[in-house]
């Protein structure tokens, strides 16, 4: 089963935020033991976002479910030392801090690798480990603007819009997952770890292969084309009478169909839309004369009517209208979780097993220091060093109901 693929694969996680706890998260619900290493106080990612009950972060809830969380001070030397002989036992490391962070903690590759020749050791920063750019910092919203991602997206004339959603910092964490993978085979096959080097940037470039691809044809910048797919027409949405919808037509037999539903035949015989070159062309003309069409109806009504037709189409959904749909019941990705401040809370949980398997039990995301003590004696720190470390602050064990959310 998938969920048990990386069953026996020790991770020690040191990311915070975002990119970092995707990519640790999902490598948690491939089955990997995950231990999320965080200062005493909490990684700044549980301070993001409007707060749940007691303050519970639901940003932070939704990245890092599946983890154990061990608490240490980093900047001391015994909090170092623990860390590097639990290193010895550990298959993967994650961390997103700023290039050189780590290595000036005694803790880079170079000097775990001589501790762990087979330690598969991931950093994820937002342009890099090596170059002018490794040590500027950018997070999604810089990365969304440099990489261009900003200047395509909205309208023509409009202001520059970013996905608010942040599409780097999730594509980010992704890659790093199968980079990790990739390097975990590598492990298995050759018997030697390696750094890998995952920045935001390259990804939300990877991620608009398909635009640059026509822009080194062309030379022609992306233009901004809102809800619009650049290459294709139509294939955008249109108000109707009560909302808007997606309806996507370009393929000849699926234009023909949606002219005969409008009983439009001067659409079909008009020369600035008989292909779908020339309807990208003329885009803005034909979607003037779609939206007086579209208005005529209710979003209902079109889509029972375009669907009959095998013409693809949607609703544009808000959240709260998403979470009633019959599509969002049958993805099986919904989740409701045990949390020990938060209470039951509402999330999404692993959605890429079987079809036929049942939805899989989430454990919720670790309070602050929840597990030190066990973590710390899973990877065979003994209890005298334990205490040591814990009567001198440099650990902090919290229980399951305490402890910074």
């Amino acid at each position: 089963m998938i969920r048990d693929s990386l069953k026996g694969v020790r991770v020690l996680d040191f990311s915070h935020v975002l990119a970092g706890p995707v990519c640790s998260m999902t490598l948690a619900d491939l089955g990997a033991h995950v231990v999320k290493i965080e200062p005493p106080g909490g990684e700044i990612g549980r301070q993001i976002g409007p707060p749940w009950q007691n303050g519970v972060s639901p940003a932070f809830m939704s990245v890092n479910r599946g983890k154990y969380s061990l608490a240490i001070d980093l900047k001391t030397d015994a909090g170092r030392r623990t860390i590097a002989t639990m290193v010895r036992k550990a298959d993967v490391l994650i961390e997103n801090f700023r290039p050189g962070v780590m290595a000036a903690m005694g803790l880079g590759y170079d000097a775990l690798r001589a501790v762990n020749p087979k330690l598969v050791y991931c950093s994820i920063s937002a342009f890099g480990q090596r170059g002018e750019s490794t040590k500027r910092p950018g997070v999604d919203g810089v990365i969304q603007a440099v990489s261009g991602l900003m200047s395509t997206l909205g309208t023509a004339h409009g202001d520059p819009l970013k996905v608010p959603v942040p599409v780097a910092d999730m594509m980010g964490g992704y890659l790093a997952t199968i980079a990790v993978l990739g390097a975990l085979h590598s492990v298995r096959t050759k018997g030697i770890g390696q750094h890998l080097d995952v920045s935001l940037y390259n990804s939300t470039l990877m991620l608009q292969q398909i635009a640059f691809a026509a822009f080194f044809a062309s030379g022609a910048d992306p233009e901004k084309v809102g809800s619009a797919a650049p290459y294709a027409c139509p294939n955008e949405a249109f108000r109707t009478r009560d909302g808007w919808m997606m309806v996507v037509a370009y393929h000849p037999g699926r234009w023909n169909a949606l002219c005969e539903l409008l009983d439009a035949p001067g659409l079909e015989t008009d020369a600035r839309f008989a292909t779908n070159d020339a309807r990208v062309h003329h885009r803005a003309q034909l979607h003037d004369i779609l939206d007086a069409h579209f208005a005529r109806r209710s979003t209902a009504e079109w889509i029972d009517m375009l669907s009959a037709r095998d013409i693809l189409c949607a609703p544009v959904t808000t959240y709260r209208e998403v979470i009633e749909t019959t599509e969002y019941r049958e993805s099986g990705i919904a989740r409701t979780v045990a949390h020990p401040v938060a209470g039951r809370v509402r999330t999404h949980g692993f959605a890429l097993g079987p079809s036929d398997a049942p939805a899989p039990d989430e454990t919720p995301a670790p309070m602050t220091g929840q597990h030190t003590l066990e973590m710390l004696g899973f990877y065979g720190i003994d209890e005298d060093e334990v205490a040591a470390l814990l009567n001198a602050g440099v650990i902090r064990a919290s229980a399951a109901h305490a402890g910074t959310a």
